[in-house]
């Protein structure tokens, strides 16, 4: 996700997408320990989505 798409977004909307983020990271990151996946860089990438989704929830507050 963009930067300029995060700001777009509603607080209750950060909120909401940080949660699914999470979720998916934790995922990616289980199934890379149990088999490698295709494409590790998804997990940074998520990484960094987060820590956006985090600045921007945090400059909203």
């Amino acid at each position: 996700m963009k930067k300029a798409d995060i700001k777009n977004l509603s607080a209750g909307d950060i909120q909401t997408q940080l949660t699914e983020a999470k979720v998916q990271y934790q995922k990616l990151k289980l199934a890379h320990k149990i088999s490698p996946i295709e494409n590790p860089i998804q997990i940074r990438d998520l990484r960094k989505t987060i820590a956006r989704l985090n600045t921007e929830l945090t400059n909203k507050q």
